[in-house]
């Protein structure tokens, strides 16, 4: 007698993150977007990801809720100081502070589902960097820096010739918004130049921790 075969289900975009993402997630949206669902998985493996996506298809999202899972459920690396995890770049100061404004709604909501559940959890400092900040926020940074910084190409520049570069020296993930208005521009070389320098600077890092 012939039986019909079980179908495996498909595997969510969302089984990498961690449980308390997972559902917060699942009760904020019907289901992840196509940009999401193919972003994360490039993301959470390590890999340099590209995402090309319309407005509304929840980039922002794809962009960062890899880290932010990390960022509440991973400890710090061992032999990590603290200093900047993730750095975001966008090209307008503008943009930036809708970026860090639209940023808390995920943190809370992950952090509200963690609450409830019983389950631990570090919830990040968020801060934003521009010519338009006060200079005690600048300070304040350097003493007391954020895990997730926001900052304008410029901005990270002045940030890497300065004393204050030394809290750059833990980031992991950089994320870079509208990159398509940067490239081939004298915006985009200079913001590579600054990444290059972010580069020798973590290495830099590793070596004295070897």
């Amino acid at each position: 007698m012939a039986t019909r075969a079980t179908r495996k289900p498909a595997t969510s975009a969302l089984d990498a993150f961690h449980p308390a993402v997972q559902r917060w997630f699942a009760e904020s949206f019907a289901e992840p977007t196509a940009a999401q669902q193919g972003a994360w998985p490039a993301i959470a493996s390590g890999n340099n990801t590209l995402l090309l996506a319309p407005t509304g298809s929840g980039k922002t999202l794809a962009a960062f809720l890899v880290a932010i899972d990390r960022l509440m459920f991973t400890p710090r690396p061992a032999g990590q100081t603290e200093g900047v995890r993730v750095l975001y770049i966008s090209p307008l100061k503008a943009l930036a502070v809708d970026v860090e404004r639209n940023l808390r709604a995920p943190l809370a909501g992950v952090r509200a589902v963690a609450q409830r559940d019983d389950i631990p959890y570090h919830l990040p400092q968020i801060a934003v960097r521009s010519g338009d900040t006060p200079s005690s926020d600048r300070y304040r940074h350097t003493k007391t820096p954020p895990e997730i910084l926001i900052t304008t190409p410029e901005s990270l520049f002045l940030l890497l010739t300065s004393r204050s570069r030394e809290i750059l020296r833990s980031v992991e993930t950089v994320i870079i918004d509208e990159i398509h208005s940067l490239v081939g521009t004298k915006r985009g070389a200079h913001l590579f130049f600054s990444l290059e320098r972010l580069e020798r600077l973590r290495q830099e890092d590793r070596k004295s921790v070897v």
